[in-house]
Formats: C-alpha cells, sequence, structure tokens
C-alpha cells in the first residue's frame, strides 16, 4: 500500500498530503489492538498477532506513560520470577483491560474528530 501510494501522487506541492490523506483514511479501518487478560480468555488463538504472524504477544511500551503498560511490566516481570506477583484477580486486571481500552478509544475518536477538522478547513483553505 505505501509503495503505491508513493508512486501514484507525483511531486506537485500537494503530492505529500494527498498521500498522507490517504494513509490515514486506508489505516482507520484497521483493527486496532486490544487489551486482555489471557487468564479470562480460553481462545488462544485471540493471543495471536497478526501482522506478525506470532501465536503469543504482548505489547507494552515505556511504564511511565500508561497504567496499563505498567500493569504488563509487573505481570512480565513476576512471569519471569524477577518479582513477586501481583495482587490483582484476573477479573480486576480485566476490568482495568477494559477500561484502557475504553479511553484509548475514546482518545483515538477525538484524534480523528480533530484531524477531520482541520482537514476540512484545509480543503476550504485551498
Amino acid at each position: 500500500l505505501q509503495k503505491s501510494l508513493n508512486e501514484t501522487f507525483g511531486a506537485d506541492k500537494y503530492s505529500e498530503a494527498r498521500k498522507e490523506v490517504l494513509t490515514n483514511m486506508f489505516s482507520r479501518p484497521m483493527q486496532m489492538a486490544l487489551y486482555f487478560c489471557t487468564g479470562v480468555l480460553e481462545d488462544e488463538t485471540l493471543f495471536r498477532h497478526y501482522a506478525l504472524n506470532v501465536p503469543f504477544y504482548t505489547h507494552f511500551t515505556s511504564p511511565i506513560r500508561r497504567y496499563a503498560d505498567i500493569i504488563v511490566h509487573r505481570l512480565l516481570s513476576a512471569s519471569l520470577g524477577s518479582s513477586s506477583p501481583i495482587k490483582m484477580e484476573k477479573e480486576a486486571i480485566q476490568r482495568q483491560a477494559d477500561h484502557s481500552n475504553d479511553r484509548k478509544m475514546a482518545s483515538k475518536r477525538v484524534q480523528e474528530l480533530s484531524a477531520d477538522l482541520f482537514f476540512s478547513i484545509f480543503v476550504r483553505v485551498r
């Protein structure tokens, strides 16, 4: 997709903007990654990362960024034996995952609406 976009839009002063807009529009329908507690899901195929084609996958960023990442770091550390297990039931972890997913979706929606607003201003001005 990226190669096609790069080859299609030429080199005029608006080509980069057209490419950015279409890339954004193409990526919106892609399924977002969701946090979940493996202890509440019995179907291990849900642990798979489609794009990377790996059967088990966990993702986290720096634990200073989001509470969900702190939980993932703590769980991973405990599973590797580097720290003691955290004192949360799997249902509580799933509730936190659901809350994190809700907040992430709300944030993404606000980001999309903001981009739509500024894009409409850009189109009107041009």
